[in-house]
């Protein structure tokens, strides 16, 4: 029995006839593949001039033209009712709706009508299926946030049985926890690890001080899948090193779909499926492959709810050689809003920030996890988790290491903690931004 699929179709989402358009879709011919995009984007758009009276008065167009036209959607464009934004004919009752996790800080509620949940799912069945990783057989160690609230807690529980999933929670990741987890993976035959990346690469680092191969524990497992959060290549190796299986990246976003996923030959392979993707500069026009820019994504099959040409907040670029049916994401980097304003007005990329420090003070493995946060032009506090506090000499080559590769009258403060907060579901940020722009 596929009690996974059978539980979707029982909410209400037609899993089976997704599943079917999705082969029709990957069917389509390379040649075929770019009407099939201009149609269903020229489909989507009309139908919510049409159909969705907030839509059509943010756009202040009946129909769709030009493309390049259309206004890119912010999410703070989508902080209002949800009722005022959905479709004629949607309500609650006939559609799934949730809330984004608000790491981007323009938290909303959005809506996808059933058949476009369905598809989501069958996009996903399909990329884990590329491992051959099957929700009904295979055992998931999931490294996850949960609700702390009764019901919200009862129906995650529900939902990991139904699910075939194994959960740990990761608002404690302390050494003794850490022990249990380890004492989890000798009793069961997990299948695969999902979960945040940061949560994870703080386990491959507790594995590796015990100096143990994970599948020398736990032979069945076969594959580490790991998103919500940047995935550095360091830490790639560090986890396939220690769990002996390969690392998975998934990148996608709870109001869209699965936006990417690594395939078996390594390739960061774009969702063009469901979704239309395009890298675009501050103006708002199409980047040539290869080049970095921000990440605007256009939902095909949404009918509820309008993500057209809607800017997630990331930035990233396209392989030169990729295609409209097999775009290949090079590179992904943080939220365009996470972003460090110096005193002399430059402006620079927050990772940057963790990029250089953790070159740094990760090399002896003292140093479990950390972020940055910015509080001033030039105050930058670095937060972090260790068995030792850091040695004025090590604090010296983080200054020196930012002063290199930034400027040279930064201030940075050090502080250990037993503990880095993560939000609400469990992320970790690694830079903020405490500083008005």
């Amino acid at each position: 029995m596929n009690l996974f699929e059978t539980t979707l179709r029982f909410n209400g989402f037609p899993i089976k006839e997704a599943k079917a358009r999705l082969l029709e879709i990957q069917a389509i011919p390379e040649a075929d593949y770019e009407a099939y995009v201009h149609t269903l984007r020229k489909e989507i758009v009309n139908y919510h001039l049409r159909e969705n009276s907030y839509y059509s008065n943010f756009v202040g167009a009946s129909e769709m033209n030009n493309w390049e036209a259309i206004p890119v959607l912010k999410k703070r464009d989508l902080q209002r009712p949800l009722q005022e934004r959905l479709s004629h004919g949607f309500h609650s009752k006939n559609c799934y709706i949730n809330k984004t996790s608000g790491s981007s800080g323009h938290p909303f509620i959005f809506a996808k009508d059933k058949f476009c949940h369905a598809m989501t799912w069958a996009e996903i069945l399909d990329r884990f299926g590329w491992y051959s990783i099957d929700f009904n057989r295979s055992l998931q160690a999931r490294f996850y946030g949960i609700p702390l609230d009764t019901f919200g807690y009862q129906k995650e529980r529900i939902k990991d049985r139904l699910s075939n999933r194994y959960r740990f929670p990761i608002f404690d990741l302390s050494d003794k926890k850490m022990e249990g987890f380890l004492e989890n993976f000798r009793r069961k035959k997990f299948d695969y690890i999902n979960g945040y990346t940061s949560s994870i690469v703080l386990f491959a680092k507790f594995i590796q001080q015990k100096n143990i191969l994970l599948t020398d524990v736990c032979p069945s497992l076969k594959q580490c899948i790991v998103t919500s959060e940047m995935l550095f290549e360091s830490d790639k190796k560090l986890m396939e090193k220690v769990f002996g299986v390969p690392v998975i990246n998934e990148y996608g976003a709870s109001e869209l779909d699965l936006i990417a996923f690594t395939n078996t030959q390594n390739e960061f392979i774009v969702n063009s499926e469901t979704l239309f993707v395009e890298i675009l500069d501050e103006n708002n026009k199409p980047l040539p492959k290869g080049e970095l820019g921000r990440i605007v994504i256009t939902s095909l099959y949404n009918k509820a709810h309008p993500l057209i040409r809607y800017d997630i907040g990331d930035t990233g670029r396209l392989t030169k050689d990729s295609t409209l049916k097999k775009p290949i994401l090079a590179q992904l980097i943080g939220r365009t809003n996470d972003v460090a304003i110096l005193k002399n007005g430059k402006k620079v990329p927050g990772l940057t920030f963790y990029y250089v420090t953790k070159s740094v003070i990760e090399d002896d493995g003292n140093v479990k996890e950390f972020v940055i946060e910015q509080h001033t032009l030039n105050h930058f506090k670095i937060i972090y988790t260790a068995k030792n506090p850091l040695l004025k000499t090590e604090e010296e080559s983080v200054k020196k290491a930012l002063f290199k590769y930034l400027e040279n009258d930064l201030v940075l403060s050090f502080e250990r903690v037993t503990v880095l907060n993560r939000n609400n579901r469990g992320k970790l940020k690694q830079f903020v931004c405490l500083v008005d722009k």
